[in-house]
């Protein structure tokens, strides 16, 4: 059964790198699942594909994540990378999608409006690594304070940096336009 189901994710892989040609920098090797370094130009692109397409169909986002590879041993494209878990629950299929991402140009394109749970899991990411979403509907801090400076996940944190924190951080604005949608404020 495990031969048949990566002879499914070789063939699924080799479709992806025929459509998307050079957006799809490399293939990485995983025992759980296959693993694609695509370009942050086309990321969006594949991801609606990876979502709508029938052979694919993975309408679960279950989580995006970043990796600071500051002090990673192995030379990596860039400082950062933003990694997505897309599985298909039709098809019994997960795919790991990563996107290099360089201090410079520290974004990539949202995918909350193909997932509503990549609104608060990209919120995450920028918060706990400064990576930013182009297009997200209210990219702000979700985890740490809002008077809090710095991304506590990057290398280069001072983890021993201590910082004193005086706004009162309300989530009403969030709460407050649900309200409104659903008119009881």
């Amino acid at each position: 059964m495990h031969q048949i189901m990566e002879a499914m994710a070789d063939d699924l892989v080799e479709q992806l790198k025929t459509r998307f040609g050079d957006a799809i920098l490399e293939q990485q090797e995983a025992a759980d699942m296959p693993v694609l370094i695509c370009k942050k130009e086309k990321i969006h692109e594949i991801l609606k594909f990876l979502r709508d397409d029938p052979a694919y169909q993975c309408n679960l986002l279950t989580d995006i994540t970043a990796v600071d590879y500051l002090k990673y041993p192995v030379k990596q494209r860039q400082r950062f990378a933003v990694v997505y878990l897309l599985h298909s629950l039709e098809l019994s299929h997960r795919i790991r999608l990563k996107v290099p991402v360089g201090i410079a140009d520290l974004s990539v394109d949202t995918a909350s409006d193909l997932w509503k749970t990549a609104n608060w899991l990209e919120r995450e990411v920028f918060d706990m690594y400064g990576i930013k979403f182009n297009k997200h509907p209210n990219l702000k801090r979700i985890l740490n304070h809002i008077e809090f400076e710095g991304h506590p996940l990057r290398k280069d944190y001072a983890i021993e940096h201590r910082q004193v924190l005086t706004i009162n951080d309300s989530l009403m604005d969030e709460m407050d336009k649900r309200l409104k949608e659903k008119g009881l404020k």
